[in-house]
């Protein structure tokens, strides 16, 4: 069992940035491949970007690659989403959810630890 913790959430103006963390409790925490995740209002929840568990292999979706970046430190047990030139449809609630998986997944079926979410809202 992993426990996930998201913080770094909040309100920021078009063009801007934010990074969110994961804190990570439990089991080892680089036994878990991660992952980060959104819902915005009226949506289905939406894959962004995860990592593998060493942190050599990362994916994006199409919709932030160039903009976001995933990064883990594992002495840390924390999982990071640096994200910049932040757009209003990047509003969402985000979550970071672990998954047993060696490299990740695009896929939140593939992920049984879920955090409680960080809201972002970006304004235009």
């Amino acid at each position: 069992q992993v426990q996930l913790v998201e913080s770094g959430g909040g309100l920021v103006q078009a063009g801007g940035s934010l990074r969110l963390s994961c804190a990570a409790s439990g089991r080892t925490f680089s036994s878990y491949a991660m992952g980060w995740f959104r819902q915005a209002p009226g949506k289905e929840r939406e894959f962004v970007a995860t990592i593998s568990r060493s942190g050599g292999y990362t994916d994006y979706a199409d919709s932030v690659k160039g903009r976001f970046t995933i990064s883990r430190d594992n002495a840390k047990n924390t999982v990071y989403l640096q994200m910049n030139s932040l757009k209003p449809e990047d509003t969402a609630v985000y979550y970071c959810a672990a998954s047993v998986r060696s490299y990740g997944s695009k896929w939140s079926r593939d992920f049984p630890y879920w955090g409680q979410g960080t809201q972002v809202t970006v304004s235009a």
